[in-house]
């Protein structure tokens, strides 16, 4: 773990994935994350993933990937002496996040308003689908409701096979990437100013912003984007390619890139070829040009073209699958994994997954596992002041 946020406490009042993904990023800066969870089972991701073991014990593998570094006290927000608890929880904070539906918190007597009372430079955090405000303000949003409607479907797959939803939970995790972003540069407001900050984070727009090209292209070239599967609808050849053992990911975007690509599969006669020698005929007849090029590569595996590409200067990479690309050397080295032991919950040692950075050479890795429900109650609350012992802080 860095210490770029050490000294910064941040309340996690999340569930699931999109808040949780935004306060671990938080943890691995060094921030102190402490957890706020309802008694009764807690975080709903402590009851998923593919163990139903773990999901019995409380530590789903859903929670044990986005979890680890924080600390866990529960209080029941509905009863006045926890939300009294909670107050004095909110004093010594710096920000908060949550991702309840819009109106919750304050329906709670908890919303922006009051907590700003209490800790008048607070960032406060609010993830949802839709955002604060607007007629679909209210609806309940999931990741892929979220891919179906911001578009990312309808351009996933190929032209037979889409609409598709993304493999993974690509809006939850954008949403909460989003919310590390705001949250940490309104910390820095907070710090040099003493002012806090209200943060609407809308998982909708924040996938409709990361679709800047393909939205672009409509607005601006007046194309709507359509489904490739494997292709780059910027250049040709860049896509999925089939070798002699598997598929291989290949961008030769550039006129030397694909002069180069040409040479080392001994096609040189595809560079003259009128239908390839120019960017624009190459993606006007990239389907042609794709059946040459996988007869070439058909004469070696994809391991051998993929090292024999890149020192040559054109980019290339096999299409692996989650197993394999843990145990790419490239990953192990630079430790993008940490493995824990004796955690709560658990009969055998857990390993979890590093933010995508370095601090000055070291990974900003957890340090301590994912929490038991509730586990720090004691440690948290023992050192808290009251609210009327505790001045406001900058």
């Amino acid at each position: 773990m860095t210490d770029l946020l050490s000294g910064i406490r941040v309340l996690d009042l999340t569930n699931v994935l999109a808040g949780p993904y935004c306060a671990y990023q938080l943890a691995l800066l060094g921030a102190d994350v402490i957890k706020v969870e309802v008694p009764q089972g807690g975080d709903l991701a402590r009851q998923l993933g593919a163990s139903p073991e773990l999901n019995k014990a409380g530590m789903g593998a859903s929670f044990l990937a986005q979890n680890a570094g924080k600390r866990s006290v529960v209080l029941d927000l509905k009863m006045e002496a926890d939300r009294e608890r909670f107050l004095d929880l909110v004093a010594s904070a710096d920000a908060l996040v949550e991702n309840f539906r819009p109106g919750v918190m304050d329906r709670l007597g908890l919303g922006s308003a009051r907590l700003k009372e209490v800790r008048p430079g607070l960032v406060y955090c609010a993830i949802s689908g839709f955002g604060q405000t607007g007629p679909m303000r209210d609806n309940p949003a999931y990741d892929q409701i979220i891919q179906g409607l911001s578009g990312v479907m309808s351009i996933t797959g190929t032209p037979e096979t889409a609409p598709l939803r993304v493999g993974y939970p690509v809006a939850d995790t954008l949403g909460g990437l989003v919310g590390a972003f705001a949250i940490t540069a309104a910390l820095v407001k907070q710090k040099t100013s003493g002012e806090g900050a209200f943060l609407d984070v809308s998982m909708l727009e924040c996938t409709l912003s990361a679709l800047g090209w393909p939205v672009s292209n409509y607005l601006t070239a007046g194309v709507e984007p359509q489904p490739m599967g494997n292709e780059n609808m910027t250049a040709a050849p860049s896509g999925a390619f089939r070798t002699g053992d598997g598929l291989l990911n290949i961008a030769a975007n550039k006129q030397e890139q694909f002069v180069t690509l040409c040479q080392l599969i001994g096609r040189q006669d595809l560079v003259s070829d009128p239908r390839f020698a120019e960017r624009e005929t190459r993606k006007h007849n990239r389907t042609a040009l794709k059946v040459l090029i996988e007869e070439a590569l058909h004469s070696a595996p994809a391991a051998i073209w993929e090292e024999r590409l890149n020192r040559a200067g054109v980019p290339a990479g096999r299409v692996l699958t989650i197993p394999q690309v843990l145990e790419e050397q490239q990953v192990t080295e630079r430790g993008m994994t940490t493995r824990f032991e004796g955690v709560p919950g658990m009969d055998q040692p857990l390993t979890v997954v590093r933010g995508g950075f370095t601090v000055d050479g070291a990974a900003p890795v957890p340090t301590r596992p994912p929490p038991a429900l509730g586990e720090h109650m004691d440690e948290v609350f023992a050192n808290l002041q009251p609210r009327a012992k505790t001045r406001a802080r900058a």
